[in-house]
């Protein structure tokens, strides 16, 4: 029996040879736009580059610009600061150097004073008093009284002191001294006894309520008339080493 040789022809549709055109043409579109995808990355890459990696340069140059200028104002910062310093640490040893001269000079007139370097010859004298609180005791306060004399030069002068507080009670005008200031009675007063100068050292305690305005300070000395020195107590309370006072 003999074989059958298949057929040498082949026998299409329509339908298929339009299936068959149709997908010869997808395939060329594809092939077109994968060239033209192409062609667009590879202009962009060309055309744009430069621009781009330019844009990278300026933007690192700006930020180590940026960076530069931050330092710079921090440095400005620390500068102020320092100088800051500086003035507060120059204003404070200028008013302590104004201080310690303001105190050579009253030093320098208390001792001028004292031997006679004004061409005068003072008897008993009370040159100064301050006074300053008590800590931990209301209405408690110490007092220093500083006597001087350059009549008798080099004679022991003896004596005592007696001190008052004068001020305001209430709506009235008051004077306080002796038991008044807690002081004993009868209190013979503070004893004194020096050649040229010498400070006297006291406390006492005002009533609750007291108004303070002067100290009253009354110096006798064995043989002479007794010395009386008012002080503001304003005066009194700024703890000058020497205050002036009123005969």
């Amino acid at each position: 029996m003999t074989s059958r040789h298949p057929p040498r022809f082949v026998v299409r549709t329509l339908a298929d040879a339009t299936r068959e055109a149709r997908k010869r043409w997808l395939l060329l579109g594809a092939w077109s736009a994968s060239l033209i995808i192409v062609g667009l990355i590879v202009w962009m890459l060309v055309g744009h580059g430069p621009a781009a990696v330019a844009n990278r340069g300026d933007a690192r140059a700006l930020g180590a610009e940026n960076e530069e200028l931050r330092q710079q104002v921090a440095n400005l910062q620390r500068a102020g600061q320092v100088a800051g310093i500086a003035a507060k640490e120059l204003t404070r040893n200028l008013a302590e150097r104004d201080e310690e001269i303001s105190g050579l000079r009253t030093d320098l007139a208390f001792y001028s004073r004292l031997v006679g370097g004004n061409g005068q010859r003072d008897g008993l004298k009370v040159q100064g008093a301050r006074t300053e609180p008590v800590k931990g005791s209301p209405n408690a306060w110490n007092v220093v009284i500083t006597l001087t004399q350059n009549a008798r030069r080099g004679e022991v002068l003896k004596g005592s002191l007696t001190l008052a507080v004068e001020g305001i009670q209430g709506s009235k005008v008051a004077t306080l001294e002796g038991p008044a200031l807690g002081q004993a009675a009868p209190s013979p007063g503070l004893p004194f006894s020096f050649k040229y100068f010498q400070q006297i050292q006291g406390s006492f305690t005002l009533p609750a309520g007291f108004k303070p305005t002067r100290l009253r300070i009354v110096a006798s000395a064995d043989g002479d008339e007794p010395v009386t020195s008012t002080i503001p107590w304003a005066d009194a309370t700024r703890n000058d080493e020497v205050n002036d006072v009123q005969q």
